[in-house]
């Protein structure tokens, strides 16, 4: 590497190396200087000693560390040296930027190390009658959806207006003679995302909100003008953070139908490999998380532990669905299989 007139990025660090050479104490202050950095870090440090120029590359290079730029003036030379690769920098750096340009901050999560057991599932007879979970919803109870995530409903009277919504479903289901009822999903924006909403470090953001952040905004600003709903209207799960699941997913949903009816009630539930696919998104969870893999490890994690802890009582059944999931992949090359319900 030839030296250049300045160094273009600003040190987090610098020190005086004096005359020191690398095997006289000049690596153990530069360690010293180098460990409380963060990886991505940039240590700046000057020295009059010739053999530095040819030793200190050497070392870098050795140690996984990266030589960002050298400088000569006279005798004094000056090394920038990046704790770990300068990628870890940028990488560290572009998500500081997408968590401050969407407000995010990650919260600090708890794994419970004990799970309740989960009560015998109750008996269903052969061929019993039962919805998939949802339930069509009435136009008030869809207004009061949108007024909720738009901070325009409080949370009281959201919760007061899906009581109605759901009476009204499960009734319809009695009345037609079901033998498994439902909540109808009525207070739900959508089957899979509303959980979303409810996990630790994961929000449901506006697709307008993620153009700065993505690689190619003119692509992604046509894909948002073909959606037949405004983009500004449709949210996505977006993790940015380790999942966690500081309160249940779906715990209300069942206790209001259970405070109607006494009839087995079905909870459905979003498989991991739907919400994986739903919450990995490149411009922010692969700054959390370093593949989809690591991502769905948490996801199941998460879904177990609303299984052990919301349903630990009889008469209460539970499924957890992915529809339409479009594509998995085989082990043999170039191959692919389609899939419509996982159960």
């Amino acid at each position: 590497m030839e030296p250049v007139e300045r160094h273009v990025l600003e040190p987090d660090a610098s020190f005086d190396g004096g005359d020191l050479d690398c095997g006289n104490g000049l690596l153990l202050l530069i360690r010293q200087h180098m460990d409380p950095l963060e990886r991505g870090g940039l240590l700046e440090f000057r020295s009059t000693e010739i053999s530095v120029e040819a030793d200190f590359p050497a070392w870098c290079r050795m140690t996984g560390n990266e030589l960002v730029s050298w400088t000569k003036h006279g005798k004094e030379r000056s090394f920038l040296v990046c704790k770990g690769a300068l990628a870890d920098r940028r990488e560290h750096q572009a998500l500081a930027r997408s968590h401050t340009a969407l407000g995010l901050e990650v919260v600090p999560v708890t794994i419970p190390s004990t799970l309740p057991a989960p009560a015998p599932a109750p008996h269903i007879p052969a061929l019993a009658v039962m919805g998939v979970g949802s339930w069509p919803r009435p136009r008030w109870m869809l207004q009061a959806i949108h007024d909720h995530i738009e901070g325009r409903l409080s949370d009281a009277d959201f919760r007061a207006t899906a009581d109605d919504a759901t009476r009204l479903a499960v009734q319809s289901q009695l009345r037609a003679g079901v033998d498994v009822v439902t909540d109808g999903e009525q207070r739900r924006d959508n089957y899979a995302s509303f959980v979303g909403g409810r996990l630790d470090n994961c929000r449901l953001i506006p697709l307008t909100d993620l153009l700065p952040l993505v690689d190619h905004p003119e692509e992604f600003e046509r894909e948002m003008q073909s959606l037949d709903v405004p983009a500004a209207e449709v949210r996505h799960p977006a993790v940015f953070g380790p999942l966690g699941r500081r309160e249940p997913l779906a715990r209300e949903e069942l206790e209001i139908v259970r405070a109607i009816t006494d009839r087995p009630v079905k909870i459905a539930l979003p498989g991991p490999y739907l919400l994986t696919r739903m919450m990995w998104m490149e411009c922010i969870t692969d700054r959390a998380y370093r593949s989809r893999e690591h991502l769905a490890g948490d996801v199941v994690r998460v879904l177990r532990e609303e299984i052990h802890d919301s349903w630990p009582r009889a008469s209460r059944w539970s499924s957890s669905t992915s529809p339409c999931s479009p594509r998995w992949c085989s082990p043999a090359p170039r191959t692919r299989a389609a899939s419509c319900a996982v159960r």
